[in-house]
C-alpha cells in the first residue's frame, strides 16, 4: 500500500483519525493541523495555483511560541525599527530577509498572500537574495502582525542584516563551488578514458576492458547528474509546470537522456555511451553560471558590499565620556566620537575636530576630502587621521548609505526591456528546439542511421540558448558596477538602456553647474584702510551672523568687533576701535554714511559693502563658483554631438554670464518650474532625447518631463528619489562617462546577441546533419556562454577620469 503524504509539505500523513480537507471535489490528506490551516488559507484567498506551479514541497508550518511572538512584537518599537525601517510616501518601508523559500512558487504565494493583508501597500521578494521589501501603513497594521502572516504560511521573516545575508551568500557560493568541483573532477576522469576510444589511441581492446570503462564512466557521471546538475532538473520542472520555457529545459532533457541512454547501454549492452559528454556539459555550464553569478555578487546589487561599510558598534558621548553601544541604538541628536580608521555609523554634523574622510563607498571618489566643524558627514565614510565628535542627524535606515542600499536592491529587481525581450526570444527558441529535436531523431531513424540518438543529443546540447539568456543581464550588471565605481548611481532599470539615445542635456544652474554656495570672487578698497584689514573687519562682523552670505567670511581671520546688531534685510552694524562700522547691501550702508557713494562698474554676482560712519571702505563681490570640471564636461558633450542647454530660475543676466563662461549657446533664465517643463516638452516634440540634470525641489516637474533625469548628490532627498540616476560625487564629467558606458553597453549587448544568435543558427544545421558529436556540442555551447560572459565583464573595468 502506497503511504499517504501531506498535500502541503509532502511529509507522511499518518494521523489517526486522518486529517483531511475537501478541495475541488478531492479529499486531501495532511500531516498536521498546521498544514491543513495553511492550505485552507491559500484556498480561501484564491491562490491554489501555488500547488500547481511549485517545484518543491512547502515547509511545514509550526505554531509560534510565546517567546517568538514576543520577539516579533518587539519589532513594533520605533527604536528597534530604526535599523531596518524607513519612511516613504506610502507609509513605512521595511527590508526583510525571508527564510524557508524553496522555489519561485513560494515567492508567488508570499507576494499574493501579503496583498490580502490590511495596510500592505506592496510586498516584493528578490529570488536571488531572498530579501523582501515591505511597504505598509502603520495606521492600519502593526509590522509584527504582517510578519506573523508570513510565519502562518510556514516561512520565516526577520529584519535584513548584512552579516546574516553574507553568511547565506557564502553558503550558496560554497555549494556552487562544490557542484562545480564534482563536475570538473568527473569530467577529467571520464575524458581520460573517452579520448583513447574516440581517437583510437588504444586499439583492439577486449570487450571486458570496454565494459569496465563504461562502468567507470557510469560511476563518475552519477554524482554529476544527481548532485551537480540537480538545479537544472529542478528549474526545468518548474518551467514545465509554469509553462515558461528557459534554457534549463533543454539542458535537463539533454543531460537526462544522455545519462539514461548511457546507463541502459552499460547495463544491457549497446554501441555508445555519453558519460563524458554529460560530465563536460554540466561542468562547462556550471562554470559559465558561476562566473555570471560572481559578476552579480561583485556588483554589490544585493547590497552586501555596501552594507559591509556599516559598523556594528559606535562610541556615544555622554557628559564628555564615550561609551560603546550597538550602532542600531544611535538616534538623532546623539553625539558620537569617531576615531581615526573607524567608519562612521550615522549621518551627522561635525562638532569638533578636523580630519580627512574617505567617501569612496558613497561617491566613488577615491581621494579623501578634508572635513571641519560644521560640515555634514555620512555613514559609511572612513575617518582619516584625527578623532571627530559628530552630532547625529540621521541614523539606521534613514542614512544616506541605507538609501543607496535600497536603490541598489530596487535596480536589481527591475528587468530592463532588452532583458525581457531576450528572455522571450530564448523561450521561443527553446520551444522550437524541443519540437525540432524529435523531428531530427525520427528523420535519421527512418533513414536507418545508427547514430540518430547521438545527433538528437547534439542538437539539444549545441542549440541550448544559454549565451542568449546571459547576453543582456551580465552586460547590464557589469555596466552598473562601472557606473557605481564612478559615482553615478542608476536608480531605475531602464536608465542604462535609455541613456545611449540622449542627444540633448539640459542643466540647472545653481547647485548643478555651480557649487551651490557663495564664495568671495573679488573685492575693491576705497578708504584709508588696507584690504587685509578690511577683510578682517568684515569677518569680525559676519561671524556674528548665520546668514548664507555671512558664512563666506566665517573661515577668514578676523578682528574683534563689538556690539554687533543684525538689521533684517539690510546687513550688520558694530563697533571697531571705537568707531561704528557697517556691512550689507549698498542701500543699507548708504543710509548710515554721509560720504558720497564711490563710482564702480557693475560686477556679476552679488555685491556687499563695508563702511564706517565717515568713509566707504570696500566692496566685496560674491558669486556661486562654477564646478571645476563643468567646462570640460560641457565641451566633451558638445564634441560628442550632444546639445547643451542651461535652464534656470535665476535672473537672466547671471544665467547668460555663466552660459558664456561655459560655452553654452542656449541659456534661459527666470524660468518657473512650469516654464521649465514647457521647454522640455517642446524639445521632446522636436524629436530630441533629453536628459535633465538638477538638484532642487523646483527641478522636480522638469525632471519628470525629461527622458532621463539625473539628480546631484547634494540634491534634496525627494529629488534623488524621483530621479532616474544620482550623481553621487557631483563630478559632472561622469555624465560623459555614463553616456559612454551606456553606448558601450548597447554595443556589447549587440555583440553578445549577434554572437549568440549566430552561434545557435550556424551550429543547428551542423548538429542536425550529424557533423557535431555530443562532446563537441557540449564544449561549443559552454564556450559560447563563457565568451558572452567574459565579453560583458569588460564593462566593469572602470577607468578614472581627471
Amino acid at each position: 500500500m502506497t503511504p499517504t503524504t501531506c498535500f502541503h509539505c509532502g511529509e507522511l500523513a499518518e494521523g489517526n483519525p486522518a486529517i483531511t480537507l475537501k478541495l475541488n471535489d478531492q479529499e486531501r490528506h495532511f500531516c498536521c493541523q498546521g498544514c491543513k490551516a495553511v492550505c485552507q488559507t491559500i484556498h480561501q484567498e484564491g491562490l491554489t495555483n501555488f500547488y500547481d506551479i511549485r517545484t518543491q514541497a512547502a515547509s511545514t508550518p509550526r505554531e509560534l511560541s510565546e517567546s517568538e511572538l514576543l520577539r516579533l512584537r518587539e519589532l513594533d518599537h520605533p527604536l528597534v525599527q530604526q535599523s531596518f525601517v524607513a519612511p516613504v510616501k506610502a507609509g513605512q518601508e521595511a527590508q526583510l530577509l525571508i527564510g524557508e523559500i524553496t522555489c519561485a512558487a513560494c515567492i508567488w504565494l508570499l507576494e499574493n498572500h501579503m496583498k490580502h493583508q490590511a495596510g500592505v501597500q506592496s510586498f516584493t521578494v528578490n529570488h536571488t537574495t531572498q530579501r523582501a521589501r515591505l511597504v505598509w501603513s502603520p495606521e492600519q497594521a502593526h509590522l509584527s502582525d504582517l510578519l506573523i502572516a508570513i510565519y502562518e504560511l510556514g516561512y520565516t521573516a526577520r529584519p535584513y542584516q548584512a552579516d546574516a545575508a553574507e553568511q547565506a551568500l557564502k553558503a550558496e557560493n560554497r555549494s556552487m563551488l562544490i557542484r562545480l568541483a564534482v563536475a570538473g573532477i568527473a569530467t577529467m576522469q571520464s575524458m581520460m578514458l573517452a579520448f583513447p576510444l574516440y581517437f583510437e589511441i588504444i586499439s583492439e581492446l577486449s570487450p571486458e576492458f570496454i565494459n569496465m570503462f563504461r562502468w567507470f564512466g557510469f560511476l563518475v557521471a552519477t554524482p554529476v547528474v544527481f548532485y551537480s546538475a540537480r538545479p537544472f532538473f529542478r528549474n526545468a520542472r518548474r518551467d514545465l509546470v509554469s509553462r515558461h520555457l528557459t534554457m534549463d529545459v533543454p539542458v535537463a532533457i539533454a543531460i537526462g537522456l544522455a545519462y539514461a541512454a548511457s546507463a541502459w547501454v552499460t547495463v544491457f549492452g549497446g554501441e555508445e555511451v555519453y558519460f563524458e559528454s554529460v560530465c563536460m556539459f554540466a561542468f562547462f555550464l556550471l562554470l559559465g553560471r558561476y562566473i555570471e553569478v560572481q559578476a552579480r555578487y561583485r556588483a554589490g546589487l544585493s547590497g552586501n558590499a555596501l552594507a559591509g561599510f556599516q559598523p556594528a558598534v559606535a562610541a556615544r558621548v555622554t557628559n564628555g565620556e564615550a561609551e560603546i553601544v550597538p550602532a542600531h541604538q544611535i538616534k538623532p541628536d546623539d553625539v558620537i566620537r569617531v576615531r581615526p580608521g573607524e567608519t562612521l555609523p550615522a549621518d551627522g554634523i561635525i562638532l569638533s575636530g578636523q580630519s580627512t574622510l574617505n567617501e569612496a563607498a558613497l561617491t566613488g571618489e577615491y581621494l579623501p576630502e578634508t572635513r571641519s566643524p560644521g560640515d555634514t558627514v555620512h555613514a559609511g565614510t572612513v575617518n582619516g587621521e584625527n578623532p571627530l565628535d559628530i552630532r547625529v542627524t540621521r541614523a539606521g535606515a534613514q542614512t544616506r548609505l541605507s538609501g543607496i542600499l535600497r536603490v541598489l536592491d530596487r535596480v536589481q529587481s527591475e528587468k530592463p526591456p532588452v532583458a525581457r525581450m531576450a528572455d522571450r526570444i530564448a523561450g521561443k527558441f527553446v520551444g522550437r528546439v524541443l519540437i525540432l529535436a524529435p523531428v531530427v531523431w525520427i528523420g535519421w531513424w527512418l533513414a536507418g542511421a545508427d547514430n540518430a540518438f547521438d545527433i538528437t543529443l547534439s542538437v539539444l546540447v549545441a542549440t541550448c540558448p544559454c549565451a542568449l539568456s546571459l547576453a543582456t543581464p551580465t552586460a547590464i550588471t557589469s555596466a552598473t558596477v562601472r557606473l557605481r565605481k564612478l559615482g553615478f548611481l542608476p536608480t531605475r532599470g531602464h536608465t542604462l538602456e535609455s541613456m545611449n539615445a540622449i542627444d540633448t542635456v539640459v542643466f540647472d544652474k545653481t547647485g548643478t553647474l555651480t557649487r551651490g554656495e557663495l564664495t568671495l570672487t573679488d573685492h575693491t578698497v576705497f578708504g584709508p584702510i588696507d584690504e587685509a584689514t578690511c577683510l578682517r573687519i568684515a569677518a569680525g562682523l559676519e561671524k556674528q551672523s548665520e546668514h548664507p552670505i555671512a558664512k563666506v567670511f566665517h573661515n577668514m581671520p578676523s578682528l574683534p568687533v563689538t556690539q554687533v546688531t543684525n538689521h533684517l534685510g539690510g546687513g550688520l552694524s558694530g563697533e571697531f576701535e571705537g568707531e561704528a562700522v557697517y556691512i550689507g547691501h549698498k542701500a543699507f550702508v548708504a543710509n548710515h554714511i554721509k560720504a558720497p557713494e564711490p563710482e564702480t562698474a557693475s560686477a556679476g554676482g552679488m555685491e556687499i559693502w563695508l563702511a564706517t560712519a565717515s568713509h566707504w571702505l570696500a566692496s566685496f563681490q560674491l558669486d556661486d563658483k562654477i564646478r571645476d570640471d563643468a567646462v570640460k564636461a560641457i565641451r566633451t558633450l558638445q564634441g560628442m554631438g550632444i546639445e547643451t542647454v542651461l535652464l534656470s530660475g535665476d535672473r537672466s543676466g547671471h544665467v547668460q554670464h555663466v552660459a558664456s563662461e561655459l560655452g553654452i549657446s542656449r541659456a534661459i533664465g527666470e524660468a518657473s518650474p512650469e516654464q521649465k517643463l514647457e521647454v522640455l516638452d517642446k524639445l521632446s516634440q522636436e524629436g530630441h532625447r533629453v536628459m535633465m540634470v538638477g538638484d532642487g525641489l523646483n527641478d522636480l516637474p522638469s525632471m519628470a518631463g525629461a527622458g532621463i533625469s539625473v539628480a546631484m548628490g547634494t540634491a534634496a532627498d525627494l529629488t534623488q528619489l524621483k530621479a532616474d540616476a544620482v550623481l553621487l560625487n557631483g563630478q559632472l564629467y561622469q555624465l560623459v562617462e555614463a553616456i559612454h558606458t551606456s553606448q558601450k553597453t548597447r554595443h556589447i549587448i549587440r555583440q553578445n546577441m549577434i554572437w549568440a544568435f549566430g552561434y545557435n543558427v550556424s551550429v543547428l544545421p551542423l548538429a542536425a546533419a550529424g557533423l557535431v558529436p555530443p562532446w563537441l556540442a557540449a564544449i561549443g555551447m559552454s564556450l559560447s556562454s563563457l565568451i558572452v560572459v567574459l565579453n560583458a565583464l569588460r564593462l566593469s573595468r572602470a577607468r578614472r577620469t581627471t
